[in-house]
């Protein structure tokens, strides 16, 4: 039954996640509470993030996902359980209601007995207290094959396979539902606080979720949550001013590598009007560990990345990376591209890679002809990636941008119009999707409707994250949604895969590979292929 508890956990995730400020005991690896959506709702900096959430679209989309999830336990757990049972959607699916709506206390514990133990407590009125526990019962006592044992308050469950203890028990107006193997502090814990606090633990008035989460001893019990690959995160979600305030922490078991060494930005090829920009740096260390980098890494490896989109074209989207020489770097990433051509395997058609002495760019994609140019600026040398062209610089980059970054303990800022930028983003990542052979985001589906109507909505998000220990980075982020264009973009796309909860997009194999095209060996003395023009 853990995988329960990890959809119980993924409910209580989906508006956002956060951290209490005080450590958690030695044992627990995830400590998460949730106002839930009527407390929010009631509160009056909730109005922006409602109108994400809780329009109909908004609606729709939750019906639909929740629908989704109901079934998702019983296809976790089917290779465990007796064949051809009823997979319990129909009972689980009212519950799922109450994780968004009330408001909730989750807990798991490390175990060294074969078993995690898991309790969350969840405050409700006597009638959904008791469809609760009508409804779990009916569902463990069909995928089990057993009975269980009434009890005062409620009932307990004693199974042959770890977990081999689950209970159920109504506490006032709360019901607490635990397992684990053969005991089960942690239900045990929340019953005491229950009864001696009318609450299983503290929160203030305008936390709207708050969490504390060991991502890399979760992951020895979950193994696919190691692609999270996130160090213990704590994070707190807090409606303020009208916009929704998110700030954690990120604590490494090791000092971090990074070095941040003084900024190089690009200020002539950056410049307005632009509707999102990122800075980051210090990134080389996590550079070298990503596999899909590591074939075509440059050396010395970038340290810094910019990323901008201008406001004109859908298109205008733009990175750069400074390097010490930017043709000795790109004639490098040629060579690894010419000798590791797995990238083009995965595309919807073949492209032509041209080079020329200060330019890569790819021939054969429909509206775009993407490049990388290796350009020289009065902050040196750098490597520049676009889809389209940049066009002439028309206005300086604000001075407040230049504040931003002149914290010496900054690692990474971004700033966006999340209207503008969400309403340009989709036509990017859609050709995107489909060049790489993936499902696109359909327009007629609930998840690009509710982005329809939540875009216009949403204003300003800015994000930092700083260096506050040589093993610890700090984040805030102000927005009204919460979410960024581009998270809400991946959410969507996310909300809509065909194997939700899992996130598989890849479309089917062509049934004949195709023909790929290599560059055309430049010949003696033979004048360079001009490139695209601007």
């Amino acid at each position: 039954m853990k995988q329960v508890f990890l959809l119980l956990l993924w409910a209580g995730l989906m508006a956002a996640v956060a951290v209490q400020a005080s450590p958690p005991a030695p044992d627990l690896i995830a400590r998460v509470h949730f106002a839930g959506a009527g407390q929010i709702s009631a509160d009056t900096n909730a109005v922006a993030f409602t109108n994400l959430w809780c329009s109909p679209e908004a609606q729709a989309l939750r019906e639909q996902t929740l629908n989704k999830l109901s079934h998702a336990p019983y296809d976790w757990l089917k290779q465990k359980i007796p064949a051809n049972l009823d997979d319990g959607a129909g009972q689980l699916r009212p519950l799922l209601d109450d994780l968004l709506g009330a408001e909730w206390f989750l807990q798991i514990r490390d175990a060294t007995n074969g078993s995690p133990e898991f309790a969350l407590a969840i405050r409700l009125d006597a009638g959904r207290a008791q469809l609760w526990q009508t409804n779990l019962e009916n569902v463990l006592e069909t995928w089990t094959e057993m009975s269980v044992e009434k009890i005062q308050n409620g009932w307990e469950l004693k199974k042959h396979r770890p977990p081999n203890l689950i209970r159920f028990v109504r506490v006032g107006d709360w019901v607490v539902f635990g397992l684990g193997q053969d005991k089960l502090l942690l239900n045990d814990e929340l019953v005491r606080r229950v009864l001696a606090e009318k609450r299983p633990a503290p929160a203030k008035k305008n936390d709207w979720l708050t969490a504390d989460l060991d991502w890399p001893r979760l992951a020895r019990w979950f193994p696919s949550l190691s692609a999270v690959d996130l160090p213990e995160t704590r994070w707190q979600a807090v409606g303020r001013d009208g916009n929704l305030h998110l700030d954690g922490r990120l604590i490494f078991p090791q000092p971090l590598a990074m070095t941040l060494e003084k900024w190089r930005m690009p200020t002539n090829t950056i410049h307005q009007p632009f509707i999102s920009f990122t800075a980051a740096r210090g990134i080389a260390p996590w550079l070298e560990k990503q596999n899909w980098a590591q074939p075509y890494e440059v050396s010395p490896g970038p340290n810094q990345v910019f990323i901008w989109a201008m406001a004109q074209m859908p298109l205008q989207t733009f990175a750069a990376v400074p390097v010490p020489d930017g043709k000795k770097a790109l004639k490098e990433l040629e060579q690894n591209l010419s000798a590791h051509t797995n990238w083009q395997s995965h595309l919807m058609m073949p492209l032509t890679m041209e080079v020329t002495s200060n330019r890569i760019y790819w021939l054969g994609l429909p509206f775009i002809a993407p490049s990388l140019e290796a350009l020289h600026e009065s902050f040196g040398d750098f490597l520049v990636a676009g889809v389209f062209p940049n066009g002439p610089k028309t206005k300086p980059l604000p001075p407040e941008l230049f504040m931003r970054l002149a914290q010496s303990n900054l690692v990474y800022y971004h700033w966006e119009i999340t209207a503008d930028r969400l309403k340009q983003l989709p036509n990017l990542t859609q050709l995107a999707l489909m060049v790489t052979r993936h499902r696109q985001l359909n327009a007629q589906s609930a998840a690009a409707k509710w982005l329809d109507r939540a875009g216009p909505t949403l204003g300003n998000t800015i994000t930092e994250v700083t260096q506050t220990a040589p093993d610890e980075l700090t984040f805030k982020r102000k927005a009204p949604g919460g979410l960024t264009a581009v998270e809400l973009v991946a959410l969507a796309n996310w909300l809509e895969a065909p194997n939700f909860p899992g996130c598989d997009l890849r479309l089917p194999p062509p049934l004949h590979p195709l023909k790929l095209k290599r560059p055309r060996p430049q010949s003696p003395g033979e004048p360079a292929v001009p490139p695209p023009a601007h």
